[in-house]
Order: structure tokens, then sequence, then C-alpha cells
């Protein structure tokens, strides 16, 4: 028998997704400076659906130390503010018409600490997805050999493997968190 199936590449693939989507909400939690990749985790409640800020606004960092919205449609204002001051970020935008500015304020010792926490909320998400696409392929392992299609010793030797590219993906998860880390308590 023969695991054509079966495609380890694919759940790999999958749950280094996982990992990028990780590293994507790294970059939006903030280590002092302003930056425009701060605020695109964030979504808004517009036209009767969750949209990325990306969406309804646009982005940019005129000072280090300042971030500004455009809003493209003046009646998301309120949506966009309330989004931005919900958010985990700890920020509180100032609204000027369809524009709204928030100052970033240097990171004291308790911020640095809810960041952390914000980091670790994202890095179990990535663990969850990762183990996930393990069930996922566990699954499809499971049904194979009730149908036939692979033996015992084939069903288990590539649970192995899929059990180790999982154990793989969780040490890269937990390195890019304890990074994070490290990059927000820096003084």
């Amino acid at each position: 028998m023969s695991d054509v199936n079966f495609d380890l590449k694919d759940i790999e693939k999958r749950m280094k997704g996982s990992v990028a989507s990780l590293k994507q909400d790294f970059s939006g939690l903030r280590t002092g400076r302003a930056s425009a990749s701060l605020l695109e985790p964030i979504t808004v409640e517009a036209y009767g659906a969750q949209m990325p800020l990306t969406q309804v606004a646009n982005i940019s960092v005129p000072e280090p130390r300042s971030i500004t919205v455009s809003v493209w449609d003046q009646s998301q204002v309120a949506a966009v503010e309330k989004a931005i001051r919900e958010s985990d970020l700890g920020l509180n935008p100032n609204v000027e018409g369809a524009t709204l500015r928030i100052n970033i304020p240097e990171l004291n010792e308790e911020r640095r600490t809810e960041l952390t926490k914000v980091a670790a909320k994202y890095a179990e998400q990535a663990r969850v997805a990762a183990r996930n696409v393990r069930r996922d392929g566990m699954d499809s392992l499971k049904k194979m050999e009730k149908d036939g299609d692979i033996g015992k010793d084939e069903h288990h030797s590539l649970s192995a493997k899929v059990q180790a590219a999982t154990d793989r993906i969780i040490e890269e998860i937990d390195a890019a968190l304890a990074a994070k880390e490290a990059e927000i308590m820096q003084v």
C-alpha cells in the first residue's frame, strides 16, 4: 500500500501558515515605536461585517511616536475609533474630522507586561491552529486505515511523522514568542 492520498508536505505547509500568521500578529505588537503594522490586526464593524482596518482607512506614520488613520467613509469614523480603543493595544485615538491621530506613549513596566500577555495569547492561538491541522491529519490517517488504503504499520509511521512536524512547529512558535517577549521587555 502507498500513502498517495496522504500529503505530509501539505500538513507541514498548513502548520507553517500558523507560524506566519503569528509573526504577522507579532508585528502589530508595539515595542515603543509607531508602526503602521501595529493597527493591521484590528477589525472594524463596518457595512454590517467585520473588516480589517486597512480596508476602511489609510494608515500612516508621520512621526516616530504617532500614527494617523484617515478613514475613507466619514460614517465609519466612530466604528474605527471604537475598534482601536477596544483593541488590546491600549491606544487612545483623537478624532479630527475623518482623521484619527494616535500618539504612542512610552511603554511602562505594567504596559510591557500586558503586551507580553497579548503576545502569549497570539502564540496560543497559533499552537491551537497547528494542533487543529495535526488533528485533521490524524483523522485522515484513521479514515485511510479504516478504508483499507493503508495498513496499521503505515498508519503508525505516518502518525509519528505528523506528530514530529507538529512538535517542530510548536517549538518554532515558542521560540518566536520568547523573542517577542524579550523585545517587548527591553527598555
